[in-house]
C-alpha cells in the first residue's frame, strides 16, 4: 500500500456500540433512530454527549445530514466527516476518525446512522424517482432495470457462467445467514429456511429470488472511537482497530472492468497490511450481504477463498453455525435485518463478538474480526480488521 499507516495500529479503539429500533420502528424518523442509538453508545462507552467532539455520519436521503445531526443531538464538534459512499460509509469513516485522533483534533468521535425505511410514509418508489434525477446513471437507468436487485443479478450470473457457481450455492448464502439469525433474538426473521424455500422463493430477478435479497428494516446503530489509552480506563473492553483500507472503482455495476472482482480486493489487502495479518488470522467475519452474491464475491475477495472457490466453500457448510469461518454471526443483512445502509451493524457485531457478549450466536474465544461494508452497486468497499487486547 502507499503511505505506511501501520504507526496507527491499535492505538485507536471502539469503547462503546448501540442499536437501537431494528426491525420496525413505527413514530420514529431516521433522525430519532440515530439520536436513540447515538445516546446508547455513547453511555455504554461511559461518556457522556458532551465528551462528543467529533461526528462521523451519512445518509441516503440527505446531502447535508451532518449539520441537522449536529444540531438534533446538540453537540459542537471540532471535527466531522460526512463522507457518503452507501453503505460501507461508516467502516470508511474509521480512518478519518483515526487521523483526527491522531493529530489532537478531537477527543471522542461518535459514527452514528439511522433510517426508518420500512415504516416511513416516503415510499422506496418515491425515493427512487428522486434519485433518477439527484444522481443519474447514464449506462444503466435508460433500460430501467430494478435497481440495486438487478445489478446484483448481473453480477451472480457472471459468476455462475465463469465459475460454475450454482443457485443451489447462493441459496446456501440464505440459509447460513438464518442460521444464524435463530440463534439471534434480535434477527428480525427467525423462520426455519431451506435451500429449497430460497430457490422456489418469488423471482425478483433472475436468478435472484426475494430470499436472495436483504431485508427492509428500520433501525439505529451508532460507535463511539477513542485513542486506545482512554479506552482502557473506560467500562467496556476495548476493541482495537488494527487495520483498515478504503476503495472505490465504479458507481455503476456497467462500469465494473470485472462484475466478479470487487474493490475489496484493494481494501482488503490495505487492511490486512496495515494489521500485520491475513485471512488465516481472523476468527469471525461480518461481511455486508445485501444479496447472497455478495457473500460469494467478499469470501474471494478478502482472500477466505480463491476466485471461483466461494460457492463450494460456502456449501460444505463453513460459513454456517459450527463452520470453518463464522459469517455474519448476528443473522447479516439477509436475516438479521438491513436499514437501508448496513455497514455500521456489521462493525457493530464485530465489537460485541470481541467483547464476548454477543448472546447465544457468541463465537467462543474470538480475538479478531474483519468487518466488510459495500455501497451501491459493488461500488465502494470498505474493510476493517478489530481485535482484542490479545490480539495487539
Amino acid at each position: 500500500m502507499s503511505g505506511d499507516l501501520n504507526h496507527l495500529r491499535g492505538k485507536f479503539a471502539i469503547a462503546g456500540v448501540a442499536t437501537f429500533g431494528c426491525g420496525e420502528a413505527p413514530g420514529y424518523t431516521d433522525m430519532e433512530l440515530l439520536a436513540q442509538a447515538a445516546r446508547l453508545a455513547v453511555a455504554d462507552a461511559g461518556l457522556t454527549m458532551k465528551d462528543i467532539d467529533g461526528l462521523c455520519t451519512a445518509s441516503a436521503s440527505s446531502t447535508m445530514w451532518s449539520m441537522p445531526v449536529v444540531e438534533y443531538l446538540g453537540i459542537r464538534p471540532r471535527f466531522v466527516d460526512a463522507t457518503m459512499i452507501g453503505g460501507s460509509s461508516f467502516i470508511a469513516h474509521l480512518m478519518p476518525a483515526m487521523q483526527a485522533l491522531e493529530s489532537g483534533q478531537c477527543d471522542a468521535v461518535l459514527v452514528a446512522y439511522g433510517s426508518a425505511q420500512r415504516t416511513s410514509t416516503l415510499s422506496r418508489k418515491e425515493i427512487g424517482k428522486a434519485r433518477l434525477l439527484m444522481d443519474p446513471q447514464p449506462y444503466e437507468h435508460p433500460y430501467q432495470p430494478m435497481l440495486p436487485m438487478s445489478a446484483y443479478a448481473l453480477a451472480a450470473s457472471r459468476h455462475m457462467h465463469e465459475f460454475g457457481t450454482t443457485r443451489r450455492q447462493l441459496a446456501q448464502v440464505a440459509v447460513s445467514a438464518r442460521q444464524w439469525a435463530r440463534k439471534n433474538a434480535d434477527a428480525f426473521m427467525r423462520d426455519p429456511l431451506t435451500v429449497d424455500d430460497v430457490l422456489n422463493s418469488r423471482m425478483v430477478s433472475d436468478p435472484l429470488t426475494v430470499r436472495d435479497a436483504c431485508l427492509v428494516t428500520d433501525g439505529g446503530g451508532a460507535y463511539v472511537l477513542v485513542r486506545a489509552d482512554r479506552a482502557r480506563d473506560l467500562p467496556q473492553p476495548p476493541v482495537y482497530v488494527l487495520g483498515q483500507g478504503t476503495a472505490v472503482w465504479n458507481r455503476q455495476i456497467s462500469s465494473m472492468a470485472d462484475l466478479t472482482v470487487t474493490a475489496a480486493t484493494q481494501s482488503g489487502r490495505d487492511a490486512y497490511a496495515m494489521a500485520g495479518m491475513g485471512p488465516k488470522d481472523i476468527d469471525v467475519a461480518e461481511l455486508y450481504d445485501a444479496f447472497t452474491i455478495n457473500t460469494l464475491l467478499f469470501l474471494e475477495d478478502l482472500g477466505f477463498c480463491a476466485k471461483g472457490e466461494a460457492g463450494a466453500f460456502v456449501e460444505e457448510g463453513n460459513i454456517s453455525p459450527g463452520g470453518s469461518l463464522p459469517v455474519n454471526t448476528n443473522g447479516g443483512g439477509l436475516s438479521w435485518g438491513h436499514p437501508g445502509m448496513y455497514g455500521i451493524f456489521a462493525a457493530i457485531e464485530g465489537v460485541r463478538q470481541l467483547r464476548g457478549n454477543a448472546g447465544d450466536s457468541q463465537v467462543a474465544g474470538a480475538q479478531t474480526a474483519i468487518v466488510h461494508g459495500n455501497g451501491g452497486t459493488l461500488s465502494s468497499q470498505s474493510t476493517a480488521i478489530l481485535g482484542t487486547a490479545a490480539a495487539l
